[in-house]
């Protein structure tokens, strides 16, 4: 996903904002009609009743809005830690990576395995040999101290709930 599309309202976004639109007109609407019906006949219980419907669509916009608004502000606090995750995250693997001493093709090997690929996919992807690119798995898992993939990867979850690695 690139940054443009990111911050693109949703469609539920564009939805919410556009119903609160039309019961904003549609309370301005109905507001005036009180009025011009108070105008013309004064006050009873038939535009009394209309005023208070207005009075309560008008509240519902308002608290549309203000919720609206709450949701996208907190739609962003949360890509925005998103953002500081995956940042920590590629601190972390960098950090790793170089403890354990890889070599730049057991780098993006481990890469392509910590993403989720299985051995055939990374040998396909570098154009290499899947013997080779399952010995380079081989050499991280023992670089790393693990014995498998998912060793692997409980690493840098334990680094990233315990904070980076010193």
């Amino acid at each position: 996903m690139d940054r443009s599309s990111r911050n693109r309202p949703t469609l539920r976004t564009q939805a919410v904002a556009t119903i609160v639109a039309m019961q904003a007109v549609a309370a301005a609407f109905f507001i005036g009609d009180v009025i011009a019906d108070v105008r013309a006949d004064g006050i009873g219980l038939h535009v009394l009743t209309e005023g208070v419907a207005a009075l309560a669509l008008l509240a519902g916009v308002v608290f549309g809005a203000m919720e609206l608004r709450r949701l996208l502000a907190e739609a962003e606090r949360h890509r925005e830690a998103l953002a500081v995750a995956s940042g920590a995250l590629s601190v972390v693997v960098g950090k790793r990576f170089a403890q354990w001493g890889l070599t730049a093709a057991e780098r993006d090997v481990a890469l392509f395995a910590l993403k989720g690929f299985d051995s055939n996919e990374i040998a396909r992807l570098r154009d290499a040999a899947p013997g080779t690119v399952r010995a380079q798995l081989a050499q991280v898992y023992a670089k790393a101290g693990v014995n498998s993939r998912a060793s692997l990867v409980s690493l840098f979850f334990e680094d990233l709930m315990d904070g980076l690695p010193g």
